[in-house]
């Protein structure tokens, strides 16, 4: 057991929560003792294939530091996302007399952990949770910053709320089980951190790609704990998205209608990767960046497999549905664009013709790329 060095996540100057590095779920357990809870109900919250790998071993391990310990299983995948099993965990919660003393614990990807703090933030008007995210695409993003939510009606993340975690928890030898795909998709979120904030850590990146896709341990390490500096920061300034937190919405305009136009086929990262791609062609038509940028930008996404856009995609539907999304302001998209790589801004001025020409664009970009 290896406990790494922690980072600590601050909101008006004052410390709320840590975030812990390990190589292991050992220590889970003396972390939760610290925090207080070792007279508590415990309600650890998983989906069905992360619970078949771990939940057993986190319920032995936590099953004498507190006073009754249960768990909480739906299905896996996206569509589970929603208010009716927020609804059955709520049922859960009753049955087993839950009070605002008590914790429940989310172990699992993105999904999970959303819909975990969303009940824990509307449960009895409140009750604590903290995030044991296994999934790289949640230890660098969802997992940090207190966003929760569900989707509604196909509309993602619609329904939510601002609902701090009491510890995230990252065993970051959990990534060894992750597949190739699930892998890629958290790099998703990782690039745009270089690309919106560290140009250094951009080129970072591009330099130790090979280390990163053969899943050195030391490499990975690195890389998620800068990811989280970069997410702790923006957070820190603007923990409720007033303002600069906007900006981590970096290439999730387009790719969240790219997302709901595949039916949830994609994976969130691969459509943020998508996003960032017309996010690019959109800042370079702009004359924000140059041809050189745009191409390093192009040949370091390229290296994660992300899925090509249907030759036969109905550009008009994709881009209306950005109009559903959470960043309209008014009639007006927040759209984030890139200056330079490590510097992004809010741009209120991106047209649907700009967004459909993006789209044409990086299809044609595949097509060239095929002859």
């Amino acid at each position: 057991m290896c406990l790494l060095e922690n980072l600590t996540v601050h909101l008006n100057n004052e410390p709320i929560y840590n975030i812990e590095y390990s190589d292991d779920f050992q220590s889970l357990k003396e972390c939760i003792i610290k925090l207080g809870y070792k007279n508590r109900k415990i309600c650890i919250v998983s989906e069905s294939n992360v619970a078949s790998l771990y939940m057993d071993a986190i319920l032995l391990l936590l099953e004498d530091c507190c006073i009754r310990i249960v768990s909480y299983v739906f299905p896996e995948g996206e569509e589970s996302k929603n208010l009716d099993t927020v609804k059955g965990l709520y049922e859960k919660l009753i049955t087993e007399k839950f009070d605002r003393n008590d914790l429940l614990i989310a172990l699992g990807g993105g999904v999970v952990g959303d819909l975990t703090g969303f009940t824990a933030a509307t449960y009895l008007r409140g009750v604590d949770f903290i995030q044991v995210p296994t999934s790289l695409l949640s230890q660098v993003d969802s997992s940090i910053g207190g966003k929760t939510g569900v989707d509604f009606d196909s509309y993602k993340n619609m329904v939510g709320a601002f609902h701090m975690p009491k510890l995230v928890y990252m065993n970051l030898k959990v990534l060894n089980t992750l597949n190739i795909r699930q892998f890629n998709s958290g790099m998703g979120e990782i690039v745009k951190h270089g690309l919106i904030k560290d140009s250094g850590y951009f080129q970072w990146l591009k330099s130790n790609q090979e280390r990163i896709l053969s899943k050195d341990f030391n490499t990975l390490y690195e890389m998620v704990r800068r990811s989280c500096i970069v997410k702790k920061n923006v957070v820190e300034n603007d923990p409720t998205e007033k303002g600069e937190r906007a900006l981590l919405n970096f290439g999730h305009t387009l790719g969240h209608a790219v997302e709901k136009y595949m039916n949830f086929e994609f994976l969130h990262g691969e459509c943020v990767f998508i996003g960032m791609l017309l996010a690019t062609i959109i800042s370079y038509n702009k004359g924000l960046i140059n041809n050189q940028d745009k191409e390093l930008i192009f040949n370091t996404i390229k290296a994660y497999q992300v899925p090509k856009l249907p030759k036969d995609i109905d550009i008009e539907k994709v881009v209306a549905y950005t109009k559903n999304d959470k960043k309209v302001s008014g009639d007006k998209i927040k759209f984030v664009l890139i200056k330079n790589i490590g510097e992004a801004y809010i741009d209120t001025d991106v047209t649907e013709e700009d967004m459909k020409k993006s789209i044409f664009e990086l299809i044609e970009t595949y097509e060239g790329d095929n002859k």
